[in-house]
C-alpha cells in the first residue's frame, strides 16, 4: 500500500458492464488487446461506453519493465501477420472515427516493430470512410529509421510519451532514455506531422521539473501534451509520492498554453483520453477526402 492517502478527488470510476463486455467481445473475436484493460486505465469504462478503445498491438507482453506500468513483461510471442487486418475490422465494427494504436515495447525485433505499426496504419487507411489514425509508439531505442518508417505511413497524429521528468528516468524508466524521447518527437515534428506527448505526475517530480519538461517538449516541436496523475496499478509498481491537486493541473494547463502547447491536464487524463478532441483543436479540418 502507498503511504500517501488517497485524496477525495481520486475515485475509481464505476464500470458500465454492458459497454465493457461489448468492446471486449469485439477485441476477443479478433484476438486483439486494448491498452485500456492491460494497463488498468481509470477511464476504460467511460471510453468503452463511448465505443472507443486504444488498440494494443504486437501482443500483451513487453520487453521492458517500467516501474509504473502493470503490463506483463518477458519474452513476447512472434508477431501476428493477421493483426493489421483484424484491427481494421474491429475499428469498422465499432464505427470509430478516431483510432488510437499503441504497442508494447518489442526490443526483441530488429526494427522494434515499426514495419508492423506501418502495416496497421495502412490497413486502417483502407477503410471507407477512413478514420483519423493516431499512433502511440515506443522510442525504438533511438532508431531514426524505425521512426521514419512510421512517418512514411502517414498517421494523422504521432504520439510518443516522455512519461516523466529526466531526473526520474533511472528509477522508473531505466530501459528508456529521456533524450531518445525528445529525438523521436523532434523527428516527427520535422516531418511535418502533429507531434504529441504525455507525462505523469506523482512520482516525485517538482513543479519546476515539469515546467522544464514542457519547455523541452515545445522546443522539440510538440503540439499536444497530456498530463495526468500517476495511479499505482497494483502493489507491485512504484508507489505514489504525491497526489497533485486539481488546481495544480489547471495551472499546468495554463503554463503549457503560454508556451504555445495544446495541454490537456487533470487527475484522470491519459495520453489517449478523448484524443479526438485534442486532435480537433490542432487540426480542425482534416482532409477526409484523401483518407
Amino acid at each position: 500500500m502507498s503511504s500517501v492517502s488517497l485524496p477525495a478527488w481520486i475515485r475509481e470510476r464505476k464500470l458500465n458492464l454492458g459497454a465493457l463486455h461489448e468492446v471486449r467481445g469485439v477485441m476477443r473475436r479478433g484476438g486483439l488487446h486494448t491498452v485500456c484493460d492491460e494497463a488498468r486505465c481509470p477511464n476504460r469504462s467511460e471510453c468503452f461506453a463511448r465505443g472507443t478503445a486504444t488498440f494494443l498491438i504486437m501482443g500483451d507482453v513487453c520487453t521492458r519493465s517500467c516501474r509504473y506500468c502493470s503490463i506483463a513483461h518477458g519474452r513476447p510471442r512472434p508477431l501476428d501477420a493477421n493483426e493489421p487486418g483484424e484491427v481494421a475490422r474491429a475499428a469498422a465494427t465499432m464505427g470509430l472515427k478516431h483510432v488510437v494504436v499503441t504497442s508494447v515495447d518489442r526490443d526483441d525485433l530488429p526494427d522494434g516493430g515499426a514495419a508492423h505499426f506501418a502495416a496497421v496504419i495502412a490497413a486502417l487507411k483502407q477503410l471507407s470512410p477512413g478514420p483519423a489514425v493516431e499512433v502511440l509508439t515506443p522510442d525504438f531505442r533511438g532508431d531514426a529509421a524505425a521512426v521514419d518508417a512510421i512517418i512514411a505511413a502517414a498517421p494523422d497524429v504521432y504520439n510518443h510519451n516522455i512519461e516523466t521528468v529526466e531526473r526520474l528516468y533511472p528509477g522508473v524508466r531505466r530501459q528508456g532514455r529521456y533524450r531518445w524521447a525528445l529525438e523521436v518527437l523532434a523527428r516527427v515534428a520535422a516531418g511535418g506531422m502533429v507531434a504529441k506527448s504525455g507525462l505523469m505526475v506523482g512520482l516525485g517530480e517538482t513543479r519546476a521539473e515539469v515546467e522544464r519538461t514542457l519547455g523541452e517538449l515545445r522546443d522539440a516541436g510538440c503540439r499536444v501534451v497530456t498530463i495526468g496523475q500517476y495511479l499505482r496499478p497494483t502493489n507491485r509498481e512504484a508507489e505514489v509520492v504525491r497526489y497533485w491537486e486539481p488546481a495544480e493541473f489547471a495551472e499546468l494547463e495554463t503554463y503549457g498554453r503560454s508556451l504555445g502547447l495544446e495541454v490537456v491536464a487533470g487527475p484522470f487524463v491519459r495520453s489517449s483520453y478523448r484524443a479526438e478532441e485534442a486532435f480537433g483543436r490542432v487540426h480542425p479540418q482534416p482532409n477526409q477526402g484523401q483518407r
